[in-house]
């Protein structure tokens, strides 16, 4: 796979896991013997896998809007516009993967609140 087969494949994952198919998110595109680095979650893809599906069941309506995909070698980071529930809380994330042999086997996760009253005028995106 070429940096923009892993830079589709990421965002596809991401958009597959929003929509609660995770199952299918994994199987695609995760070699669960990789690792993830979020620390509320346990260690290794399973946990993580386990964590995205108790967080679909929190936030069903969830959606995702893809700002931004870097890529970087066998390095993708999708910067994203999260929104938990309509007109509920937003977020601003950024995933960055690492691929192996077409599969994702690294993932760091960071993102923050996007406050409605944010004092910055050029906003989070």
């Amino acid at each position: 796979m070429d940096i923009e087969g892993r830079k589709q494949a990421s965002v596809q994952f991401l958009k597959l896991i929003v929509a609660g198919q995770i199952e299918k998110a994994y199987q695609k595109y995760v070699d669960l013997g990789g690792k993830h680095h979020n620390t509320s979650c346990s260690s290794g893809f399973p946990a993580l896998q386990e964590s995205m599906i108790d967080n679909h069941a929190l936030f069903p309506n969830k959606r995702l809007v893809v700002e931004h995909v870097l890529g970087d070698k066998e390095y993708v980071a999708v910067h994203s516009h999260i929104t938990l529930n309509p007109g509920g809380m937003e977020l601003q994330t950024v995933h960055v993967f690492r691929f192996h042999a077409d599969k994702i086997v690294e993932l760091w996760d960071c993102g923050q609140e996007v406050p409605a009253d944010s004092p910055n005028e050029d906003g989070a995106f």
